[in-house]
């Protein structure tokens, strides 16, 4: 059952850091496309947000990964 739950906890991790980053880069190119002259700045935030995206996912692979150990 520890395996299990780290797996999931592992696959929705996976899935969470995919949509963050995935909605950040959607936005950027929007934002791209209707003002080209902001290109810089917005690659600049994009660059700084997809960490910021992945942190979060990386922390519960950590998570798992205890859970795992624990067990």
């Amino acid at each position: 059952m520890v395996f299990l739950s780290a797996a999931i906890v592992a696959a929705l991790a996976a899935i969470a850091g995919a949509f963050g980053v995935a909605i950040i880069v959607r936005a950027t190119l929007e934002g791209v496309t209707r003002q080209p002259e902001m290109k810089g700045s917005l690659q600049t935030i994009m660059f700084i947000g997809v960490p910021l995206a992945e942190a979060l996912p990386i922390l519960a692979i950590v998570i798992s990964f205890l859970i795992l150990g624990n067990a």
